[in-house]
């Protein structure tokens, strides 16, 4: 093949060798189990540098999901209860996976009812924000749930580089010259009414 990408045909070794020297070019292997091998001029600097470039864009725009770990115990307080449900909620509006493991201790082992019904109670109170990925299971001394969010990452970002956008910020010279100008509705000090700048 050409540089451009044009057939050239079946070509001897020392042909397709002269065939780059001449172009400048370099002779690479495109495939070689293919029956003739195929081969193709290029700049192979060039060409190892824009697969590179390709490759660190196809990463960034990728989003590494990280799963999230919350504790409860099944006899919480509830207003731990609340913190740890509001932790959930931030993980889950920053796009990430939460793994929701409850602790059994001792006789609560057998009762894993209570922990069945408080991931129930967590599921459904987080439901605007995720969907309950894996359902509680018990593993040993401990029961697991994975909430998974209704936003991927990419989206959440997305979504506040938005807001930030669409937000008015004021300029602090605007801020200072408001705050110098004297109200119009005050009194002087005589007892006149002040009509504006002369």
């Amino acid at each position: 093949m050409g540089p451009k990408g044009e057939q050239i045909g079946i070509v001897s070794v020392n042909d397709a060798l002269k065939l780059a020297q001449e172009a400048d070019l370099d002779l690479v292997e495109v495939a070689p189990t293919a029956r003739p091998p195929v081969c193709k001029l290029m700049d192979y600097g060039k060409f190892k540098y824009e697969s590179a470039v390709k490759a660190r864009e196809s990463r960034k725009n990728q989003t590494q999901t990280v799963v999230k770990e919350i504790k409860l115990r099944p006899k919480i307080d509830p207003h731990d209860y609340g913190t740890k449900k509001g932790h959930v909620e931030r993980f889950l509006k920053a796009g990430d996976k939460v793994k929701v493991t409850i602790m059994f201790r001792g006789r609560e082992q057998s009762r894993p009812e209570l922990g069945f019904r408080l991931l129930q109670r967590l599921a459904s109170d987080v439901e605007e924000l995720g969907f309950v990925e894996s359902q509680p299971k018990q593993d040993g001394r401990n029961m697991i749930m994975v909430i998974g969010p209704h936003r991927k990452k990419s989206e959440t970002k997305a979504h506040t580089a938005g807001q930030a956008q669409n937000r008015p910020v004021p300029s602090p010279r605007a801020a200072a010259a408001a705050a110098s100008r004297p109200a119009a509705s005050e009194p002087a000090a005589d007892g006149a009414a002040v009509s504006g700048p002369a």
